[in-house]
């Protein structure tokens, strides 16, 4: 039996931890000063080098958790990496180094009471998967039926922990220094969020209610949960084939298929949101699947948030406006929504309807192009321009995983980027709503 030392664990301890991300920020912060140097010898600026990113990957799949679910959303940026240094990054999203099998045994055992060999017909000793909280393993149930089953590091509840308690002293030092960056009721709120992915019970349950709000966009699948090899540590799922939306976006698809999967990575996202009022708020590539027969495969629904009714019921309303590309009433509609302003209106309207304008050019503009989509940089410097001000905007914490979907939404559409009629999608999903 492997012990709890086995190296392929988590490195456990909140100073451990954060010895080795503060090697790490030397590290990458030295290439990031290699790359302004060059930036202003007017070069060609890389922020990452491909070893520094072979370091990040290194690092942060060793320590899994909140670390490795930060280095998964830096690797969907373009922005920010080049195409070599963000296939190096890639891997994080379900290709981080495995436990060892003699742990899996030992989990598994602990969990369903009997021997991976025992409790299925078949257990694959080599991971189809291994990503920030568990590791994903092929097998086939007694019954015949093949599935995925998700075994959780043992020791990952204290090392997301620890990683919290890291992070929630740089917030609380933050916000000491000024009132208008005190940022802890959103980190509260991710770090809740975050804490509750370690219950595969509720992720079972949660991925139970996604397959109904998904039940009747039928270019979508979630995989059914297996209750009777599902506890609070290993989740079972009927398993789905084909190749993740990392892997397929490679392929070198047609336009047509980049722009079908596009449209369902659309309907994935406002589809349950418009619909039930809850959106899965962890969207990197490796969560999708293009499945063999067309259907979009999802995974992973430990993040699936459900928002206030107020917060569902507003965006509606602003969606709507913006798809019969109405005047949309910003202010009333932003503190409905739940944000607080501390700006003359006519002041933060201007500044909100420029985020709204930004945002909106897939559903204003047809055909629209993903592949040259400027959304993300517009964004940046519009914030930046203003960051004083926007500092004065505050949305609800509810917010936080609802940017958290969308943002990377609009990543993996750039990802893909297919060229079509986007504003039809759109309005597709406006004939959706209750």
């Amino acid at each position: 039996m492997a012990s709890d030392s086995d190296d392929t664990l988590p490195p456990q301890g909140r100073f451990t931890r954060m010895r080795k991300l503060a090697g790490l920020s030397m590290q990458v912060g030295a290439d990031v000063l290699k790359s302004g140097a060059k930036r202003l010898a007017g070069g060609t600026p890389e922020l990452l080098s491909k070893g520094a990113a072979e370091k990040l990957v290194s690092t942060l799949g060793e320590l899994k958790g909140a670390a490795m679910k930060l280095g998964q959303a830096i690797s969907m940026d373009p922005d920010l990496l080049t195409p070599e240094v963000r296939q190096v990054l890639a891997r994080l999203q379900n290709q981080a180094p495995a436990m060892s099998y003699d742990m899996v045994s030992r989990v598994v055992r602990e969990e369903l009471g009997a021997a991976p060999e025992d409790a299925f017909r078949e257990f694959g000793r080599e991971p189809l998967a291994a990503a920030s909280l568990g590791q994903v393993h092929r097998a086939v149930l007694p019954d015949g039926r093949p599935v995925a089953v998700k075994v959780q590091y043992p020791g990952i509840a204290d090392s997301m922990a620890h990683d919290m308690e890291n992070l929630g002293m740089v917030v609380k030092t933050v916000g000491k220094a000024s009132r208008l960056m005190d940022g802890s009721a959103y980190f509260q709120e991710f770090r809740d969020e975050l804490l509750l992915e370690l219950d595969y019970r509720r992720e079972a349950t949660l991925a139970q209610g996604f397959a109904r709000s998904v039940a009747s966009l039928e270019d979508l699948y979630v995989p059914a949960v297996i209750s009777s090899h599902s506890t609070g540590r290993v989740l079972t799922l009927e398993l789905l084939e084909g190749p993740t939306l990392k892997d397929w976006v490679v392929t070198g698809a047609s336009n047509d298929e980049r722009f079908r999967v596009s449209r369902q990575l659309i309907r994935a996202t406002y589809g349950p949101f418009f619909g039930a009022g809850e959106i899965h708020a962890d969207p990197h590539p490796g969560n999708f699947l293009v499945m063999p027969d067309g259907r979009l495969g999802l995974l992973d629904f430990g993040s699936i948030k459900r928002f206030s009714p107020r917060f569902v019921s507003a965006n509606r309303r602003m969606f709507q406006q913006a798809m019969r590309l109405e005047a949309i009433d910003v202010m009333p509609l932003s503190r409905e929504v739940g944000f607080t302003v501390e700006l003359p209106d006519e002041e933060a309207a201007e500044l909100i309807r420029e985020v709204l304008h930004i945002a909106g050019r897939p559903m204003r503009l047809s055909p629209y192009d993903y592949a040259s989509c400027e959304i993300p940089r517009d964004m940046r410097g519009h914030f930046s321009r203003n960051a004083p001000r926007f500092l004065k905007i505050k949305p609800p914490p509810e917010a936080v995983m609802f940017f958290r979907s969308t943002g990377g939404l609009a990543q993996n559409l750039r990802l893909i980027g297919a060229r079509g009629d986007f504003r039809g999608v759109f309005l597709e999903m406006a004939q959706l709503l209750p």
